[in-house]
């Protein structure tokens, strides 16, 4: 995949964005409104009013990415409607940017290490 690798850090914009801004217009609104350096190499997601459809914004350190994905049926799991941003990990991206419910992936469980006999 072309892309933010699994090791990427994900804020999820909670509140929908006028879908024709483009890369600069979605970089000053990070900016502005979150506070935040759009060229942190963070991958930022915005949404559009309908919930089928969602824009990335991502810095790779020698360009600004925009990608954009729009499902042909349902729509992707929106966190409430709500001002500011939320973090994802990589699981629950890869889940989000399928179309899956991100909600129900968790970070699994650490492994036990095994007690000496005796």
């Amino acid at each position: 995949m072309i892309g933010p690798g699994a090791d990427a850090r994900v804020l999820v914009a909670t509140r929908p964005v006028d879908f024709r801004k483009g890369a600069d217009s979605l970089a000053a609104l990070v900016k502005a409104a979150y506070g935040a350096d759009p060229f942190s190499g963070v991958v930022y997601v915005f949404r559009a009013k309908r919930a089928d459809r969602i824009k990335l914004l991502w810095w790779d350190g020698t360009g600004l990415w925009l990608m954009a994905k729009r499902l042909e049926r349902g729509s992707f799991r929106w966190p409430t409607i709500e001002d500011g941003v939320m973090r994802l990990t990589a699981a629950q991206f890869a889940a989000l940017v399928e179309g899956l419910d991100w909600r129900r992936v968790h970070g699994g469980r650490r492994p036990i290490a095994p007690q000496l006999a005796g």
